[in-house]
Formats: structure tokens, sequence, C-alpha cells
């Protein structure tokens, strides 16, 4: 029994070195692929965002004036006088602001 286990073992080929290292180096240049597909999609919801954060701030500047007829002198304004859950990030890459006039203003990741 042990002979025969012995000769069917003899007749198995294995993988090469050379065909595990093609394996691998394909492995890579999908990965590389990936990550810079990857990439161009991080940058969209930077931008999604800053568009809706910037909406946030719009909509909750004219809700302000509508109560007050004063807008707010920035977005930290809102917040504390509870127009704004949360003030928006300046760690995404953009800022939201708002002038002296009241327009709400983005720079940065923005398309406004």
């Amino acid at each position: 029994m042990l002979e025969k286990l012995r000769a069917a073992r003899a007749n198995q080929d294995g993988f090469t070195l050379i065909e595990l290292l093609i394996v691998v180096v394909i492995l890579g240049v999908l990965a590389g692929v990936v990550v810079f597909a990857v990439q161009a999609f991080n940058g969209d919801g930077k931008a999604a965002a800053c568009n809706a954060d910037w909406k946030a701030v719009e909509t909750a500047n004219e809700a302000l004036y509508a109560k007050t007829s004063a807008y707010a002198a920035n977005p930290l304004e809102l917040k504390t006088k509870g127009y704004l859950k949360d003030e928006p990030s300046t760690t995404n890459g953009y800022t939201i602001s708002i002038d002296a006039a009241g327009l709400v203003k983005a720079a940065g990741a923005c398309t406004h």
C-alpha cells in the first residue's frame, strides 16, 4: 500500500519557481491598478462631502436669517445657536466659510 502511494506521488508535478514568480508579478500589477482606481473614488467622496456640508451651512444660515434677520458670521455661530448639529470639518481638504454679506463660500475640494 505504501509503495502505491509513493508511486502515485512520483508522477505529480508541482509549480516551478518561475511559474510562482509570474503569478506574484501579475498579482502585484493588479494590486497597483486597484490602488490607483480607488484613489479616484476618494476624490469624488471628498467633493460630495464638501457639497453636502456647503448645502447644510447655506440652509442653516438662511434659517437663521429668516428668524433673526441677520446672517451668521461663521459656521461655528450656527452650531452654537442650534442651527447646525456639527461644524464642518476642516481636515477633509476643504473649508466652508460665510462672508460679511451672508454668502456661504467653499474652498478646496468643492465644486462651488
